[in-house]
């Protein structure tokens, strides 16, 4: 449901993408600026094993840069100590002038070999999600009370999630609420019920929130972005997600994409106007598509 109850301005879009492999350094910082030419607001990078390290790659973006800011998507926060993570944390923010964006997640179920191998403990979900918001709280009175390399500003926090428990620990806590995907049944039959679950679950965040909610900046993970004449579709990552959905009810997800990059754009207004949704994120695969939608909309 729109929510023109403070009748203010809305926030202004925010695109992201994230990289998650190159071959060199200098691939990653040709990376970094063919997002920023394209017009992203946030480059990104995951946190698994057997991948490159997060944060030396942010750096490393960022110093091939001017404008753009580095993040993650997300750090799982299973990996680390509070206190050591913090100190990472803020060593980031000060050799990106600033420009970093803390993407924390609780781990996702398929992550549990990363976490055996690293011979951490990978305990049930309820657990990781607690120990998510406990990270964030320890981290942030690292912060307030001076115990890290120092910290200029509020460091953005992004926490992304699908289920219940942990989209209420991202409404209660973060700065941008990333939805990654919207539950839906698996009896989806038009765009306009994939709409109408978008608007549930923004009302679920709202309801979490409480009066922080206004202060949110909400998102939505474009899982994929099909633009009429720019590429073929590819739909494997919501499929991925969706296994029980066909190729049709796949498109009718909100973070299914499809169209003309005009129509796509007047479908991100809406949710925009409507659902306060301004932040999107996707993967490399899909990122000239979406570029063609951003010079609609700036």
């Amino acid at each position: 449901m729109a929510d023109d109850r403070n009748n203010v301005t809305p926030r202004p879009f925010r695109f992201a993408v994230g990289f998650s492999a190159a071959g060199s350094r200098a691939e990653w910082r040709d990376k970094a600026r063919q997002a920023e030419d394209l017009g992203y607001d946030v480059v990104q990078v995951p946190d698994h094993l057997g991948m490159t390290a997060p944060f030396p790659t942010l750096v490393t973006m960022a110093e091939a840069t001017n404008r753009v800011h580095v993040g993650t998507m997300v750090l799982n926060a299973g990996f680390y100590r509070p206190a050591l993570l913090a100190r990472e944390v803020a060593s980031v923010d000060q050799l990106t002038d600033g420009r970093f964006e803390f993407g924390l997640g609780a781990g996702p179920d398929f992550a549990k070999p990363e976490f055996e191998a690293a011979g951490l403990p990978f305990p049930g979900g309820r657990q990781r999600i607690d120990y998510l918001r406990d990270t964030i709280g320890e981290i942030r009175t690292l912060f307030a009370n001076g115990h890290q390399p120092p910290v200029r500003r509020r460091i953005p926090l992004l926490v992304a999630g699908r289920g219940d428990r942990l989209v209420r620990v991202a409404a209660e806590h973060a700065d941008t609420v990333a939805l990654a995907g919207v539950p839906v049944g698996t009896d989806i039959a038009s765009e306009e019920a994939g709409t109408a679950a978008l608007a549930r679950r923004v009302e679920f965040v709202r309801a979490a929130a409480g009066e922080r909610f206004s202060e949110i900046e909400l998102g939505l993970m474009a899982q994929a972005v099909d633009v009429h004449g720019h590429g073929d579709s590819d739909l494997s990552l919501p499929r991925m997600f969706n296994p029980g959905l066909s190729d049709a009810q796949l498109r009718y997800l909100p973070g299914v994409l499809h169209g003309s990059a005009r129509s796509i754009a007047d479908t991100l207004r809406h949710y925009r106007d409507a659902y306060s949704v301004t932040h999107y994120a996707v993967p490399e695969t899909h990122m000239t598509a979406l570029a063609k939608v951003i010079e609609e909309l700036r």
